[in-house]
């Protein structure tokens, strides 16, 4: 019973981990995609909550959830800055 105890206790932190990854993905894009979009007044309001989110998951959460929040927003991140991708579908169909 101890081993199942423990085995279901791993399940549970890799669930959490990819839990935190999705989340921190999820918010770092709905953020940034808003962001862009957004009057000057709408982005600070973003930004400001973004970084109290941040904020309050230091204090309150584990530092391994943590550091996947900021894993997955920080790959949103990244990704907003990046060149939009250009469709060849005009160069296949030729």
């Amino acid at each position: 019973m101890e081993n199942f105890q423990q085995v279901l206790s791993v399940v549970g932190f890799v669930i959490r981990a990819i839990g935190f990854i999705v989340l921190g993905f999820a918010v770092g894009r709905f953020t940034m995609d808003a962001y862009k979009k957004a009057v000057w007044q709408v982005q600070i309001a973003l930004a400001v909550g973004f970084f109290a989110l941040l904020v309050g998951l230091t204090h309150y959460s584990s530092p391994g959830s943590m550091g996947t929040f900021a894993l997955g927003a920080g790959v949103a991140l990244i990704m907003s800055f990046m060149p939009p991708k250009k469709d060849n579908d005009e160069d296949s169909k030729k």
